[in-house]
């Protein structure tokens, strides 16, 4: 199963390499990390929001798989905002939950930097076939290949298990079994399932673990490709982007005022 489904038209993006695309999302998580304010994050979610255009995926289909981090944000956000440290005026207060600037201001930038953070991860995902994400591990960043290997094999699984999910379902509704109503009947029917399923994956694992040793997948000799991965300007140019927007939005909360180093 390719993460990069045919409904995704081909785009500027998808012909990026996966090790260029892994780059620019770590870049841009590593840098909001290192403070914890709002305008770095918002520089940042804004320089991304231009570049989504390129991204291949149609507004329904952005939605769907960002959907996730849009309801994430502003649970964060909230949380942090109630039961965030207190500091400067008091907005409102109420028994053992009060608002004040500073947490708003923290809450602000929680909200906004899950945004920053997860919206490229997740498009640039999106944009990425498991087979070329494989070969560029394997042969730009020199991984090893029995781990490169084993991880694109369990990837590629992952749609055949969730096919399972919806057979044995079927299977047990034509049989009558696990029919009872309520939240007690829901709870037994999920955990008979879950079972099932585990069972069914050790199998299957088990039989993809014999499939490959006995075609030399465990071998510590070194291995050809079918698809050669080549890391050119292009993708040199990606992660350039991905640094410049990093640089971009920490200069930006410094000259704010806002920068808050995290280790300091």
């Amino acid at each position: 199963m390719s993460l990069m489904t045919p409904e995704i038209r081909p785009s500027a993006i998808a012909r990026v390499n996966p090790v260029a695309k892994l780059a620019v999302a770590l870049l841009i998580s590593c840098a909001l990390m290192l403070s914890i304010d709002w305008v770095s994050a918002a520089v940042a979610l804004a320089l991304e929001a231009i570049l989504l255009a390129w991204c291949g995926l149609n507004a329904r289909q952005f939605w769907l798989r960002t959907a996730p981090v849009w309801i994430a944000a502003p649970f964060g956000m909230l949380t942090t905002i109630l039961y965030g440290e207190d500091s400067g005026a008091v907005l409102w207060s109420g028994g053992w939950v009060s608002i004040t600037e500073g947490s708003v201001a923290l809450g602000l930038a929680i909200g906004l930097r899950v945004l920053a953070i997860g919206l490229p991860g997740i498009v640039l995902l999106a944009t990425t076939d498991p087979t070329d994400l494989g070969d560029g591990l394997a042969q730009v960043l020199r991984l090893p290949a029995r781990f490169v290997l084993g991880a694109l094999a369990g990837l590629r699984l992952v749609g055949m298990f969730i096919d399972d999910w919806h057979s044995l379902a079927l299977a047990r509704r034509a049989r009558g079994v696990g029919d009872g109503g309520g939240l007690r009947g829901k709870a037994a029917r999920f955990r008979s399932l879950a079972f099932s399923l585990l069972v069914l994956s050790v199998r299957r694992g088990s039989k993809l673990a014999t499939a490959m040793e006995a075609r030399g997948f465990g071998s510590d000799e070194p291995r050809t490709w079918a698809r050669e991965s080549v890391f050119g300007r292009r993708d040199g140019l990606v992660v350039l982007i991905g640094v410049a927007i990093a640089a971009a939005s920490i200069t930006a909360a410094i000259l704010a005022g806002t920068w808050h180093f995290v280790l300091a």
